[in-house]
């Protein structure tokens, strides 16, 4: 016990700076490789729409650059703080959140763009608060199944305190609207529940209810219908409702096997709107065709399976914050990479939702940049600990490791 807390002290009081054995080097490779990818992607999509708006086709190139530049910082200090602190802070983080959301309704305060208010203007920048509440309620959910685990898989309470949570932070991403990022916050939190081996029944009737309740709630708006019903049939009205996405389904059609080439797109020609932020999958996929976008695929599948690796060897581990934690930035990851790409091949109805990593826009880099910080961290601590697994214990099939009891005796701890 006592070389277990020197270990931990050492971690906190003696931040190392060696970038050696202590960096997944996978996890690094893959999200240097996805946001230079998007920074060549946001140069070829806004080349056109820059150069006729501000007389610089490289302006949001140039802007993605300095924001990567400060992500690779961000992800430098997540790398740094011990783990330890987000555990302690996950509530008042996440509560802190939630009260921003309230803070962005309010008429006079919130910054409104295309009909929706999701930032505070800071002069200077523009803060999206729905971003940062789905970092949060990822660290607030690690800290929660790691405390109290044994309540959230027998008793039907704690499972429901973080539903209410989770409940009224989407409800006020609903009022903002921000239909997507109250999703996205929903299914991540409902994976991390269901890993955190909530009961099956309990967990598929929340989860219905709250299909239900999102089904009215997008059937009673007029601005939601109208998404729906231009998703279901986009070429009723191609010129008005249904443009984007026509215009998005030439784009990926386009493409054929190879695509069009590097800087080869035409629909990112004043055709298809927000081409280099929600719609830039499309503008790849017309590029780099249908192994390019295989590529791209295979790259957020190989993301997702390195952090649930890292998740899973880290829980075994018994670092069971590091290991949700991880789970968390997989899932949140993983859901919106696949929800933005539906949504640019019509299978989902518009969210305006980021390809993370590649699409344009400050909050999302910084953010998911972040989360991979805290990756890399969880990564970091697992391997400092030096505790693999007692060889007893690797060819137990019932997952128990051999641990110490009071008595000094061996004593079977589940896994």
């Amino acid at each position: 016990m006592s070389s277990q807390a020197t270990r931990k002290t050492s971690v906190i009081d003696k931040p190392s700076f060696d970038f050696g054995l202590d960096l997944d080097r996978m996890i690094l490779f893959l999200y240097i490789t996805l946001v230079l990818l998007g920074l060549v992607m946001v140069a070829s999509a806004s080349i056109g729409i820059a150069d006729q708006q501000i007389q610089d086709p490289f302006y949001y190139a140039k802007r993605q650059f300095i924001r990567i530049l400060m992500s690779l910082v961000l992800i430098w200090i997540a790398w740094r703080i011990p783990l330890e602190f987000w555990n302690k802070n996950g509530m008042a983080l996440m509560l802190g959140s939630i009260v921003l959301l309230g803070v962005v309704l309010i008429p006079g305060v919130g910054h409104t763009v295309n009909g929706s208010t999701r930032w505070l203007n800071f002069g200077l920048f523009t803060f999206q608060i729905s971003e940062v509440s789905k970092l949060f309620l990822i660290i607030y959910l690690s800290g929660y199944l790691t405390r109290r685990a044994a309540e959230v898989q027998t008793n039907t309470m704690g499972f429901l305190k973080p539903m209410f949570i989770m409940a009224f932070a989407s409800g006020l991403l609903i009022l903002e609207p921000d239909f997507g990022a109250a999703t996205v916050l929903l299914l991540t939190g409902f994976g991390m529940m269901f890993l955190g081996g909530v009961r099956f029944g309990q967990f598929i009737v929340f989860i219905l209810g709250a299909l239900a309740i999102m089904v009215i709630l997008a059937i009673s708006s007029p601005y939601r219908m109208a998404r729906i019903t231009s998703f279901l049939d986009p070429w009723a009205d191609p010129f008005n409702s249904g443009f984007q996405l026509t215009q998005s389904l030439i784009a990926i059609g386009s493409g054929g096997w190879f695509g069009s080439g590097l800087g080869g797109s035409i629909q990112k020609l004043f055709y298809l709107p927000e081409a280099h932020t929600d719609f830039l999958f499309a503008i790849y996929a017309e590029e780099f065709g249908l192994v390019g976008t295989v590529i791209l695929i295979s790259l957020y599948a190989v993301f997702a399976l390195r952090c649930f690796s890292i998740g899973k060897m880290t829980l075994l581990g018994q670092q069971a914050f590091g290991a949700y934690l991880a789970y968390g930035v997989g899932l949140l990851i993983t859901l919106q990479a696949i929800i933005n790409i539906g949504v640019n091949m019509g299978a989902l109805p518009t969210k305006g939702l980021t390809l993370p990593f590649i699409s344009y826009g400050g909050n999302s880099i910084l953010t998911m940049s972040f989360a991979v910080g805290l990756v890399l961290r969880v990564y970091k601590e697992f391997k400092q600990a030096g505790s693999p697994k007692p060889k007893s214990a690797r060819g137990n099939s019932s997952k128990q490791v051999i641990g110490k009891g009071k008595s000094g005796k061996n004593k079977r701890v589940p896994v």
